[in-house]
């Protein structure tokens, strides 16, 4: 008898015809002998609709509100299944997140889970039924509630089976499992049938959408398998875990994040550390630094960030434009971040000469690249975004490519 905890996104749960069919993926593992913890996330679009209800109300929400209004959605979908699965026979019952034992530190909307405490869970599950836990929330130490922030549910899972020793972690969403591309984009896309942790954080740091990185980084911490499948369609997914692989390239997935801005700065100083710091204060993520030294006393940056944090950057650098000794803030905002992901990427020389190859094909010359062990990464035009997609895709997983192997 395994312990299994599977978590079902907010489409899986959008109406009586799929909470149903939720809840009888539910009771098939359940009546397998299988001890089974449930992750729910609101349904649909839920979680949008309660932002546009703030919106109407306030154009700046008191955060520590917001997540008291947010919080409700995974509520709503918690308390509907577990009156599904009691329909079908099956004893189920319904924990929110504090319930549940998470506690988070303080940063609403966004909050990191600190600790979790399975005492209520085991206790629940040593009767004999389902238990049903609110993803995305928890409760900081003031006993307010806090929510985790985009991905929320994945990684409240993840951590569940961390903390109780879970046999799998079943990620299922509306795909059935991590595709070498967007198959929305690229139709020729096939499914992989396994993905190592690092080549999944890589690709949840570059715009696939399937699994959140936080949760890929607690599942490979623990070493916690995950798996993603389809809530739709009954079949295998992907899964998620430290594979070992023949030496060799192993190239796995092209990804394209078309939500980035780069902020271009020049200073008559040498050192990034200053701006990086006056950032940081602000809570502003930057996703990669490309530093070049125009000479000994000055420094030329270019910054990626996120659609919705270059502004904010910017803003909060021109405030101290003088004290940071700045000459140049620049924002453009008309680019994507392609990237190639995969293990032996850092090994190969041909990768890239190829990568560059397929893009010139469509008239593309990045000015921005970065490569790691398993990620190559460029800007292109965000116009061109899916066209770059596709043909790198037939470059390297269309074409004969004896390196190809996935």
């Amino acid at each position: 008898m395994a312990l299994i905890v599977q978590k079902f996104g907010g489409s899986s749960v959008a109406d009586r015809e799929r909470i149903f069919h939720v809840a009888r993926i539910v009771a098939g593992t359940f009546n397998e002998g299988h001890r089974v913890v449930v992750v729910v996330s609101a349904q649909g679009d839920t979680t949008d609709e309660l932002l546009e209800k703030a919106g109407r109300i306030s154009t700046h929400p008191a955060v520590r509100e917001l997540d008291m209004l947010l919080a409700t959605g995974e509520q709503i979908s918690i308390a509907l299944l577990c009156m599904a699965l009691g329909e079908l026979g099956v004893r189920a019952v319904s924990l929110t997140g504090w319930q549940a034992g998470f506690r988070t530190d303080r940063l609403h909307t966004r909050a990191r889970i600190r600790r979790l405490d399975t005492e209520r869970i085991c206790s629940e599950l040593d009767k004999n039924q389902v238990v049903v836990v609110a993803g995305f929330q928890g409760l900081d130490s003031c006993e307010d509630i806090t929510t985790l922030g985009r991905g929320g549910s994945d990684t409240s899972a993840a951590a569940l089976a961390c903390a109780l020793g879970a046999q799998r972690c079943c990620i299922y969403t509306d795909v059935d499992g991590v595709y070498t591309a967007d198959p929305r984009i690229v139709p020729m896309a096939h499914k992989l049938e396994q993905i190592s942790f690092d080549e999944m954080l890589e690709l949840a740091g570059v715009g696939a959408q399937v699994l959140h990185g936080r949760s890929v980084e607690m599942a490979r911490r623990w070493g916690v398998p995950l798996e993603v499948l389809s809530s739709i369609q009954p079949g295998s997914g992907t899964l998620v875990t430290e594979v070992c692989s023949m030496e060799g390239m192993q190239i796995k997935s092209v990804a394209v994040q078309k939500n980035v801005s780069v902020l271009s700065v020049a200073a008559a100083q040498r050192s990034l550390q200053p701006l990086l710091a006056v950032l940081s204060a602000q809570a502003v993520p930057v996703k990669q630094v490309l530093q070049c030294g125009a000479g000994e006393q000055q420094l030329q940056a270019q910054l990626l960030l996120e659609d919705a944090a270059a502004q904010q950057a910017k803003a909060a650098l021109e405030a101290r434009f003088d004290v940071l000794q700045l000459q140049k803030l620049e924002v453009r905002e008309d680019v994507a971040f392609l990237s190639l992901v995969g293990s032996g990427l850092g090994e190969d020389a041909g990768a890239l000469p190829q990568l560059l190859a397929a893009l010139s094909d469509i008239g593309q010359y990045p000015d921005l690249i970065t490569a790691g062990e398993v990620r190559i990464s460029v800007l292109i035009d965000r116009s061109a975004a899916a066209e770059a997609v596709r043909s790198v895709h037939v470059a390297f997983f269309e074409n004969d490519n004896e390196n190809n192997t996935v």
